[in-house]
């Protein structure tokens, strides 16, 4: 992923696996992988640690997903949607923002 086209706190959907079309939000990225709240779930068998009071047991944890498989939610379509960028504003005050390829709307301002 050589641009930041999708970045942490924005709404992605999924376009393809298992989960397909389950929105959530970023919550880190991982180079090319993303974690999504909510998305490609996985039981996680961890052990008891008494030093840090964690009781062991089965987990569900959200595993990484890789970046191909989302897309940036556009809500005023409500479906998946392609990003670009593009700059804004006066010669001498430039900002370089993203924005829907369907309809054009900013996304947000760096």
């Amino acid at each position: 992923m050589a641009m930041n086209k999708i970045k942490t706190g924005d709404m992605v959907i999924v376009i393809t696996g298992k989960d397909k079309g389950r929105q959530g939000k970023v919550v880190k990225k991982l180079g090319d992988r993303v974690l999504v709240e909510g998305v490609n779930m996985v039981k996680k068998h961890v052990r008891p640690n008494p030093h840090q009071n964690q009781q062991g047991g089965i987990l569900d944890r959200e595993a990484s997903i890789h970046v191909s498989n989302i897309a940036l939610y556009n809500p005023t379509a409500k479906k998946a949607d392609r990003i670009g960028f593009k700059t804004v504003g006066e010669k001498d005050q430039r900002k370089k923002v993203r924005y829907f390829k369907s309809n054009d709307e900013v996304i947000d301002i760096k």
